[in-house]
């Protein structure tokens, strides 16, 4: 296993990535990567999807931090991200975190640290999201809107914890964890500071700091080519074999893939792998050869290509 994570260091979800790393015990190596476009290390290998973070294997590219968690957990069972006991309310727990927590979150931080973000960062995610560059006012005025619905979430997180317990679902962490912890990890700012919103819970902070303690494993950062070079000299590893449900596309059929939250970027190729929470996609690219990009199935929608 030589796996590699492209990410940049100021990225929540790439410290959530970085910190199921660390629980699996694993030695990895990263590759520092823009954090807006272009991004040339990266689309030859993805097929134009941008975000961050993307796990690596050879010529195989995971995306999304909710897949890559369950690439981790199939390669290394153990210790557990996804115990039985949690599932379903660990789920249920880890999307909201990710889809109600952390925007709101994101707006607020941003917002307050909106003088010192990278140059082009406001703009380029406006774009992402297919809506007009916003002015310095307005994404300062979204800071003071958002927390008004940051603030109820982060009581919530808290109350799950009063009762002593070391993490959300007893002694040992799962996704749960790791899904609301790049959150709370995310107030630390860019160079404002915005970690008094949790001061007031004490239990909380010792759970965020039980959580960090985690560390990232055995990471050694090397040059975004040489994860082209590792693609370039590997072909994709043999599909699983695939289970399509009703009116899916089935392996060898030519789709497009993209998120589902009006993201304009799609990938297109043919279908090698899919099933009910996965779809792989393989793609001939002339920089680095034939990969599989990998992606779940909740949160993105596809299309055939005619």
């Amino acid at each position: 296993m030589s796996l590699i994570l492209h990410h940049y260091d100021f990225s929540n979800f790439a410290e959530k990535a970085r910190l199921m790393l660390g629980f699996k015990r694993l030695a990895w190596r990263g590759v520092e990567q823009p954090p807006i476009l272009p991004k040339p290390h990266l689309t030859p290998l993805t097929g134009g999807y941008r975000r961050i973070p993307v796990l690596q294997d050879g010529a195989d590219l995971w995306c999304d931090t909710r897949l890559i968690a369950h690439e981790l957990e199939r390669r290394v069972p153990s210790p557990m991200l996804f115990p039985e006991r949690t599932r379903g309310f660990a789920d249920a727990i880890a999307w909201w975190a990710e889809h109600q927590f952390m925007r709101p979150v994101a707006l607020f931080v941003s917002g307050v640290n909106a003088n010192h973000m990278p140059a082009g960062l406001h703009e380029d995610r406006a774009r992402l999201h297919g809506l007009p560059p916003p002015s310095i006012e307005a994404v300062r005025k979204a800071a003071i809107r958002n927390l008004h619905l940051v603030r109820p979430q982060i009581a919530w997180l808290a109350d799950m914890l009063q009762d002593g317990r070391p993490h959300l679902f007893g002694d040992t962490p799962c996704i749960a964890d790791f899904a609301a912890y790049h959150v709370v990890w995310f107030f630390k700012g860019r160079h404002i500071d915005c970690r008094q919103e949790i001061d007031p819970y004490p239990r909380l902070l010792a759970w965020r700091d039980r959580m960090a303690a985690i560390g990232h494993g055995q990471r050694t950062d090397v040059a975004p080519e040489e994860a082209l070079a590792v693609a370039r000299t590997a072909e994709p590893a043999t599909p699983r074999p695939s289970q399509p449900q009703d009116g899916d596309p089935h392996p060898g059929e030519r789709v497009r893939v993209r998120p589902a939250d009006n993201a304009k970027d799609w990938v297109e190729g043919k279908v090698n792998f899919i099933d009910a929470h996965e779809v792989a996609l393989v793609r001939d690219d002339p920089e680095v050869g034939r990969v599989a990009v990998h992606f779940p199935r909740l949160g993105y929608d596809w299309r055939r290509v005619a």
